[in-house]
């Protein structure tokens, strides 16, 4: 049953394709044949007028200027050289009584007797005389001469027709051939315009029966309009299977953290109900309060990773001035990172610009910043810098915290992900994932460079305006 929709396919769109296809060669062949036929029939035609013409002055001429004796050696002279096929010969004289008469022996068929002459005062004419069997015709051309004697020469259409008939068996012959080469090529022409489509359906029908998304059209480098849907097509399920993996990542990490909480809220709430007192009461409906705070924002960031990682995020890029970001960014934290006594300073006059959103970029630096501040002890310092790199500009938060062990970097940047130095700290452990999934989403790169001991340094990499005006 799943294969009717292909068989219909076959049946109906590649019958059509193959049958115009056949009928427009089929046609063409037809068309260039009968234009060749009558090129060749006029070509054989004017031949044989001419040979009439020319031969026609000749003996016209001849017997001018030696009468009879003049023309009889004429015709005889042509017949041992065989300049031509023989002719039909008459002269007439002023009172239309024959002067002269020579025709083939074996042109019993046509009586020149039957043939009017023209008018007097014609000087030439074409007249032709039928077989009295058959379609063989007797071709004349008449010349009327100064003295009144008038001048006939004609050629029988006997060898022009066989050469005609043999062509046109030549040309039936050849018309067969090329609609059976027609009907060859609309089926391989069809056979090839319908692979790509059938591929598709292939493709398609294996989705829906198994449930997967990993069938995909094969490429194909003629770049047509076929494949350019084949593309689109493949770039349709990588989409679709991008964002069901970042909707399953999102589903399986949620159902994964919201465990604790959950938890939490169900022990704070047990504790306030068995206790009965209208203080721990209310103290533990603040505790509800604050973890179902804590799970929005859990959710929101989630969310905000799964649209830019899946490339759904709006963004409104614009050149952004770096040294606005940096400004906004310490007036932040400056309170924050004097309570705990680090140092927070950054570059704030440089002229530099990143093709940025604004606010997501905020964003970004303020997660750096906050977990910067976090992990560096009182004395320490947390610097923001910035630097052009070709088209790109690069931004650094440094740190002279404890460092981020080895083991540790190349997981810091996983959702939900928290190394054993920050776990007596307050987080979701998703900060760091929100700003690779941001950067990314601009097109750029994070990086982090750290030995224990000696702080940690994040990188953040960003194209540059092509035109920057601050």
């Amino acid at each position: 049953m799943s294969s009717r929709p292909s068989e219909r396919l076959r049946r109906t769109f590649g019958l059509r394709l193959a049958v115009w296809y056949a009928a427009l060669f089929a046609t063409g062949a037809i068309v260039l044949a009968g234009l060749t036929y009558l090129l060749v029939a006029r070509s054989l035609t004017d031949r044989d007028h001419q040979i009439i013409r020319s031969t026609l002055i000749r003996y016209a001429t001849q017997y001018e200027q030696g009468g009879l004796n003049a023309l009889n050696a004429a015709i005889r002279t042509d017949a041992l050289t065989g300049r031509h096929e023989p002719l039909f010969v008459r002269v007439l004289g002023p009172n239309e009584e024959a002067v002269f008469y020579s025709m083939p022996a074996d042109w019993l068929d046509f009586d020149p007797a039957s043939l009017p002459a023209p008018p007097p005062g014609t000087t030439s004419s074409w007249t032709m005389v039928p077989a009295r069997h058959g379609t063989t015709e007797l071709e004349i051309d008449s010349a009327r001469l100064d003295d009144g004697t008038l001048f006939q020469v004609g050629k029988s259409t006997e060898s022009r027709d066989e050469i005609l008939q043999r062509f046109r068996a030549v040309l039936a012959i050849g018309l067969v051939a090329m609609l059976a080469l027609g009907l060859t090529g609309g089926a391989v022409l069809t056979r090839s315009a319908l692979t790509p489509i059938r591929q598709l359906i292939d493709a398609v029908r294996s989705i829906i029966q198994t449930g997967q998304l990993r069938a995909r059209v094969p490429a194909e480098a003629a770049g047509d309009a076929i494949d350019e849907l084949g593309g689109l097509f493949n770039g349709m399920l990588d989409r679709i299977e991008t964002l069901i993996d970042g909707m399953r990542g999102s589903l399986d990490n949620v159902a994964h953290d919201l465990r604790t909480p959950m938890m939490r809220l169900r022990g704070t709430a047990e504790v306030a109900l068995q206790s009965g007192d209208a203080e721990a009461c209310r103290e533990a409906l603040a505790g509800c309060i604050e973890e179902s705070e804590q799970v929005l924002a859990m959710l929101d960031t989630l969310m905000d990773i799964s649209e830019a990682e899946t490339g759904v995020m709006k963004l409104q890029q614009e050149p952004v001035r770096v040294g606005d970001l940096f400004a906004d960014t310490v007036d932040l934290y400056a309170d924050v990172a004097e309570e705990k006594g680090v140092a927070l300073s950054a570059d704030t006059g440089c002229d530099l610009h990143v093709q940025a959103d604004r606010n997501r970029m905020r964003q970004v630096l303020a997660n750096l910043v906050d977990n910067a501040v976090k992990y560096t002890p009182a004395g320490g310092q947390v610097t923001l810098t910035a630097a052009p790199d070709a088209a790109r500009v690069r931004l650094t938060v440094r740190d002279t915290g404890p460092g981020i062990p080895p083991h540790d970097l190349d997981r810091i940047f996983d959702r939900l992900y928290r190394g054993d130095a920050s776990r007596s700290e307050r987080g979701l452990g998703l900060g760091l994932s929100l700003v690779r999934a941001i950067v990314r989403a601009h097109d750029g790169t994070v990086e982090v460079h750290s030995e224990p001991g000696r702080g940690a340094e994040f990188v953040v990499s960003l194209p540059a305006p092509s035109t920057s005006n601050p």
